[in-house]
């Protein structure tokens, strides 16, 4: 027993060490694939454009920082880890730093940037009213690629993984949707519509959902850029759908807010409130639906049928698309003001007067705001800060 209890022991305590190292290996995968990522990658924060983002705001939030640029800014930002991407009509995409502000980085393009940038892979896609998408170093800036279409650019590139490759998709101007190798700009498929396409394609399930100026909802297969579906919207679509549970919500130019089963390819349910068109895009909850409209109000239905459940009156038109993070709701207007109102009432709890139109859509990321505005500048809100401009 004398000789062998050490040796006993030390297989023991080994074994004991092992153990807790696999537990711990594993609580920490655990750990790490359930919280979020703190980022917002791409314009609605990811590939479904659902609009709600992870953790929560501060009760009250004060002005960080500002940066300008030489044109109005209705691009929305990128926020991943200390950066933030955003364009400008100015033509500049830009890379800021997320603490104070300061810039790192600008690419200038041949047009004005309304495109959301898509940060993905260590590289930043965006689109230019050039007609062209670019890819961009994120760290430097430099010029990865740049893929041209056969107009412009408005809306925010989306992306997809297939067999392992990652793909860019983006909407022209040239009525054609196009999906590019994200590595070389090479040109997978391209598919051709009736007409402009303004917004971002969705992602969801093997499949890019998207609108247009042709007045259809289009369902493509994502791995051979083939109509799976189309569903007459009724008019314009000039915004981007939001896709959930196999459902497709959308507002559309003749003042309607649709929800499409996607499975039918039929209307679940149509809201119409006042003869004001749809142009922002929603943010879905499990519950809700939340949009903007030219009504001057942001709307909440139930996401199951379309019930109203309330509506909050702004003073200018309201084409920024909001955003829900836990129990708040984030939205810019055209009346210069920055919203912050409860998702269970529609009551307003904060609001920052920035005097321009906002167009653009709010990024939240790191308990953080930012949002750009039609006079030029790129604004961002937090906890307490030192409101200085940058």
């Amino acid at each position: 027993m004398k000789d062998t209890f050490p040796a006993q022991l030390l297989t023991f305590v080994n074994s004991a060490r092992h153990i807790v190292w696999w537990v711990w290996l594993l609580l920490a995968w655990r750990a790490s694939a359930a919280a979020p990522a703190g980022d917002w990658p791409m314009f609605r924060g990811g590939p479904a454009l659902a609009g709600v983002a992870g953790g929560s705001l501060p009760e009250r939030l004060d002005l960080l920082w500002t940066f300008k640029t030489a044109g109005p800014v209705k691009s929305s930002a990128a926020i991943v880890q200390d950066r933030v991407f955003i364009g400008s009509d100015d033509g500049n995409v830009y890379a800021l730093a997320l603490a104070d502000g300061k810039k790192v980085w600008a690419f200038k393009t041949g047009g004005g940037v309304e495109s959301s940038p898509l940060v993905l892979e260590g590289k930043v896609f965006v689109g230019s009213s050039d007609a062209l998408l670019y890819a961009l170093e994120a760290g430097t800036g430099k010029l990865v690629w740049k893929y041209e279409t056969g107009d412009k650019i408005l809306g925010a590139p989306n992306w997809v993984k297939l067999s392992a490759q990652t793909f860019v998709l983006v909407g022209s101007y040239d009525f054609k949707l196009h999906c590019a190798e994200a590595g070389t700009g090479r040109s997978n498929w391209v598919y051709e519509t009736g007409n402009y396409i303004n917004g971002s394609p969705a992602v969801a399930n093997g499949q890019a959902v998207f609108g247009g100026c042709d007045g259809l909802l289009h369902v493509l297969s994502l791995a051979e850029g083939k109509p799976v579906k189309e569903v007459e919207a009724g008019a314009y679509i000039a915004g981007s759908a939001a896709l959930a549970d196999d459902r497709a919500y959308f507002g559309q130019y003749e003042d309607e807010f649709l929800c499409v089963d996607l499975k039918a390819g039929k209307k679940a349910w149509t809201f119409h409130d006042r003869d004001f068109p749809y142009f922002s895009s929603p943010a879905v909850t499990q519950e809700v639906v939340v949009f903007g409209g030219r009504d001057k109000l942001l709307h909440c239905v139930k996401r199951e049928d379309g019930q109203p459940v309330w509506s909050f009156a702004t003073r200018g038109k309201v084409d920024s698309s909001p955003v829900v993070c836990a129990n708040k709701v984030v939205v810019g207007s055209d009346d210069g003001r920055l919203y912050v109102v409860s998702l269970d009432r529609g009551k307003e709890l904060w609001s920052y007067e920035i005097g321009q139109p906002i167009e653009s859509s709010p990024a939240v990321a790191r308990a953080k705001v930012v949002i750009g505005c039609n006079d030029g500048g790129v604004y961002c809100f937090g906890g307490k800060g030192t409101g200085e401009v940058k």
